[in-house]
């Protein structure tokens, strides 16, 4: 005989479907990809508007931030994960985080390492705080409000963390463009080895290879668009910018990304 189930318990089902779902997508290769994507815009996007168009780190970090805070408001107030608005945030958060790097860096006199130094601290900080207050900051719990707030504080810090890290490592350490984008290529290579082959945890692993997408995008924007004897490509910002976000609306489209979903739910 068939179990007749009432109206209220397949509400409580269907709630529990909801509440398993996060507001981000999952981890793949695909999400890695447009990751980087997102970031080497982020570069060249940010460096168009204060360079290019002459307005300066400080103008175009009040720019940035206010879209940035524009649609950090409207991934919150979203009931479910939307691709396309995820990634504007992400976007939102690397051009914010590329201005903001270089107005402290540059033009408040911080320097690389001293920039490079008090982000690491504040992305600490931000990790820390939130593992104390929800217990977790594993990205499959990231489905309410608080948990999304501080996912996006600490995405915003690992960003502008990363321009700074780039730029240090390719000017002050004199690797230059090709050579930091070779570093962090291989530091995200150990990385992904480790996600398969120790027991290092998953979480420390995402955040690890998170943190070290952003100056891979650093520096391989900046090697698309400083001149030649820099060591760069010498192509234009602003055509190297819509390349970039024509592959990444392309990514999005094709591969159809899924949200991400607790794993403590069973």
């Amino acid at each position: 005989m068939k179990s007749a189930i009432s109206k209220s318990d397949e509400e409580k089902i269907h709630t529990s479907k909801q509440d398993i779902l996060s507001k981000v997508p999952e981890v793949s290769l695909i999400f890695w990809i447009i990751k980087i994507l997102a970031t080497t815009l982020g570069e060249t996007g940010g460096d168009s508007v204060s360079m290019s168009m002459g307005l300066g780190y400080l103008v175009s970090t009040g720019i940035f931030a206010v879209i940035f805070i524009v649609v950090v408001i409207a991934q919150v107030s979203a009931k479910r994960y939307h691709p396309f608005l995820y990634w504007t945030t992400i976007i939102a958060t690397t051009t914010v985080g590329t201005t903001l790097a270089d107005f402290a860096d540059r033009s408040l006199g911080l320097g690389y390492a001293g920039g490079t130094t008090i982000l690491l601290a504040l992305l600490i900080t931000s990790l820390f705080i939130w593992y104390r207050t929800l217990g977790s900051v594993d990205v499959g719990t990231v489905s309410s409000p608080k948990s999304e707030m501080f996912y996006w504080v600490t995405i915003m810090f690992s960003q502008t963390l990363g321009t700074a890290l780039g730029d240090w490592t390719a000017d002050t350490a004199g690797l230059g463009y090709s050579g930091g984008a070779l570093v962090f290529g291989v530091m995200l290579a150990i990385v992904a080895v480790a996600y398969y082959r120790s027991s290092i945890s998953h979480t420390t692993l995402f955040w690890a290879a998170f943190i070290l997408t952003r100056p891979l995008g650093a520096v391989v924007g900046d090697f698309l668009d400083k001149p030649i004897i820099q060591g760069g490509l010498a192509l234009s910002r602003y055509s190297a910018s819509a390349v970039l976000l024509v592959l990444i609306a392309a990514s999005i489209l094709i591969f159809s990304q899924k949200a991400g979903r607790k794993k403590q739910w069973a």
